[in-house]
């Protein structure tokens, strides 16, 4: 069947923008962003900034978070512009250690939606010989390759800043062993599973948290459209060109699922019934009663959606006899399950980073 988006009056798009706004509501409705500290720490003196990436990017700065952490600053050649990038330092820093790239969804970890605000992911990779990796910019970009500029979202070049860009800097200035893995959530979901097809070896292990495999076929296309057009403001055809063309099917991961071999993987997903995190004034319900029904109702609608497409990848993937760990629980599209479960998924990062 040839893809296409939905219209705008069917019930699926409607769903999905219920679903995903109250989403990004549900997650935005407290204020706030990482601070950096202008105290004294050493971890700024411990990274490299004089490499280069064979286009041209760069480290144009470091900002001292703690002992530990630290901002980047990265110009991208590709897109000509900076982002910062976060990192946390391994446990022992006495010899190169593997890296761990973790991603935010639809906003790119611009605000309070991130791992660094909504999760304790600083403190679990505490005791870790990793390097943890946490960029952020690229909202509403699926972290693709745009076909076209747009005028709204601008230039995205994101595949090539996480296959060619960014990982060469971040082993030049942190002294790497160059083994690399990756996770995310939501729209990063099916991110994280793109990125290591377009370069086969560069991610050894991959861990997607309620996202959707599937974007080329009707139902996965109107998924993009919502992202993309309905909340990030940006043209549909200016990133894959019209639906039903290569380049969607191409930039598919269930349609490319044959290349994902030999990647250590973790793919899970909520059913959309309440569960352990729908509690009144909880950690991760921002917004009082509002913000509890925004992720009883909406966030429900959308892990429904992502549990769908969590299940066809399992059958795809069984089909072509690639292993997999899947993950299903109860619960919705939100915080408190995705900090779940990436500690679920440690194993398989852990063993694709090649540690015990």
């Amino acid at each position: 069947m040839t893809p296409r988006v939905i219209s705008t009056s069917g019930r699926l798009r409607a769903a999905a923008n219920l679903a995903l706004s109250g989403l990004i509501l549900g997650t935005l409705a407290a204020a706030g962003a990482t601070n950096v500290s202008a105290a004294p720490s050493d971890s700024a003196n411990r990274v490299a900034t004089t490499a280069t990436a064979p286009d041209g990017s760069r480290i144009t700065g470091v900002e001292p978070i703690d002992d530990r952490n630290m901002r980047l600053q990265v110009h991208s050649a590709a897109m000509d512009r900076t982002f910062p990038v976060e990192v946390q330092l391994p446990a022992d820093n006495s010899a190169p250690r593997p890296s761990l790239y973790l991603l935010a969804g639809a906003d790119g970890g611009t605000s309070i939606a991130s791992w660094q605000a909504q999760t304790d992911v600083r403190d679990f990779m505490a005791d870790k010989d990793v390097n943890l990796i946490l960029p952020i910019g690229g909202q509403f970009s699926y972290y693709t390759d745009w076909a076209n500029d747009d005028p709204v979202l601008g230039r995205n070049k994101w595949k090539t800043y996480f296959t060619e860009e960014l990982p060469p800097l971040i082993d030049a200035a942190l002294n790497t062993n160059g083994v690399n893995a990756i996770a995310g959530i939501s729209t990063s979901g099916t991110s994280v599973l793109s990125l290591p097809i377009a370069k086969p070896g560069l991610y050894k292990a991959a861990a997607a948290y309620s996202g959707c495999a599937q974007t080329s076929d009707p139902i996965g296309a109107n998924f993009v459209n919502a992202v993309v057009e309905g909340y990030g403001h940006g043209t549909l055809t200016n990133m894959w060109g019209p639906a039903g063309s290569p380049e969607w099917a191409a930039n598919d991961p269930y349609v490319q699922a044959e290349k994902l071999r030999g990647v250590d993987l973790y793919i899970s997903s909520g059913n959309g019934m309440p569960g352990k995190y729908e509690v009144l004034d909880g950690p991760h319900v921002p917004g009082g009663v509002r913000g509890l029904a925004g992720q009883i109702i909406a966030g429900g609608l959308i892990e429904a959606a992502t549990n769908y497409c969590t299940h066809n990848m399992e059958n795809k993937l069984a089909a072509l006899e690639i292993p997999a760990t899947f993950d299903y629980s109860s619960g919705t599209h939100s915080w408190g399950y995705w900090q779940d479960g990436l500690k679920r998924s440690w194993p398989v990062l852990a063993h694709g980073l090649g540690m015990s």
